[in-house]
């Protein structure tokens, strides 16, 4: 049984009571509005719930004026809802029409449309709703939890990325199934949900740090599926390799940190130098993968210049 079942079962019961606490007639249709206003997130039910109210406050007033004047017909129903869809939908209030509507038949069930009876309805309505409401504000899963187990998988699926490349640069015939990217990308489009829903769990808006967090990562990813492409055209093993190899291997532990530590790009601003001071290719197959070998420390100091100008935000 999933939180937001439970959520719906108190919130229902309790708008039934209260509804019948306030001498209210029809307490059911209270906690048939309740089950109507338990959403998943504290945000989306505190505007949903002033939608809902908004939209079937208007559609009460638009129907009580047509049943007055025309009759307590199906057809003048009919009419209603040709004129209250059309309404709604020009002011944004369209996700308001189910309980706009469960209103409207009420007092069309009833057969009367007095200032009692309207009344009344209103009444159901911001018991259901805010019952509703109150609920989802008391309760919400904590998704800080799976907000940190989320930055854990990436962060490990990105070493282990690291730690294949550093292994195909040192063995040319190393063959990577590239399995960990596809995780990966599946772990980053996880994690911004997440970070999404917490977001609404807020009744405040905070420090957006885990939407910035992955949308950093998801940037790196993009570094990083570039590289793969470019360690594909090293095929013949240099020093060169061996050496960014090393850097890979370094960054895979430290890409685990909180803060940029800033060790790898030291490391590669100095190796960028010994390249330059090494002897000039001998052949056409030392050219072009020394070339691969340039251009993936070019790719390397663009992921990062993410990961320092990111990580020094989020901190």
């Amino acid at each position: 049984m999933g939180i937001r079942t439970l959520k719906t079962a108190i919130a229902t019961v309790a708008a039934v009571y209260l509804a019948m606490l306030l001498t209210l007639q029809y307490p059911m249709s209270a906690g048939l509005l309740a089950i109507l206003g338990v959403e998943s997130t504290i945000r989306k039910g505190i505007v949903t719930s002033l939608v809902r109210i908004g939209a079937s406050v208007l559609g009460l007033a638009i129907a009580t004026i047509m049943l007055v004047v025309f009759g307590f017909h199906l057809l003048v129903l009919a009419a209603f809802i040709l004129i209250a869809i059309p309404v709604l939908l020009r002011l944004k209030l369209q996700n308001g029409l189910a309980t706009c509507c469960v209103a409207v038949f009420h007092v069309f069930s009833i057969g009367d449309a007095t200032i009692p009876i309207v009344l009344n309805e209103i009444g159901l309505l911001l018991v259901g709703l805010g019952t509703a409401t109150l609920v989802n504000i008391v309760y919400m899963p904590d998704t800080e939890r799976k907000l940190k187990m989320g930055r854990e998988r990436v962060e490990h699926l990105f070493s282990a990325i690291f730690l294949q490349i550093a292994h195909s640069l040192r063995d040319v015939d190393y063959a990577w199934s590239g399995s960990e990217v596809l995780e990966l990308r599946e772990a980053i489009d996880s994690g911004k949900a997440e970070a999404v829903k917490a977001a609404e769990n807020r009744l405040f808006p905070g420090k957006p740090y885990w939407g910035q967090y992955f949308r950093m990562r998801e940037s790196q990813l993009e570094s990083i599926e570039d590289m793969i492409h470019i360690v594909a055209q090293v095929y013949s093993s240099l020093p060169h390799g061996q050496l960014v190899a090393e850097l890979f291997e370094a960054l895979s532990v430290d890409v685990k940190s909180d803060t940029y530590t800033g060790n790898v790009e030291k490391r590669l601003t100095a190796l960028e130098e010994q390249f330059k001071g090494m002897p000039l290719p001998q052949s056409r197959e030392e050219f072009e993968v020394r070339s691969a070998i340039l251009q993936m420390c070019h790719e390397l100091k663009y992921y990062l210049n993410i990961a320092k100008r990111e990580k020094y935000r989020l901190e």
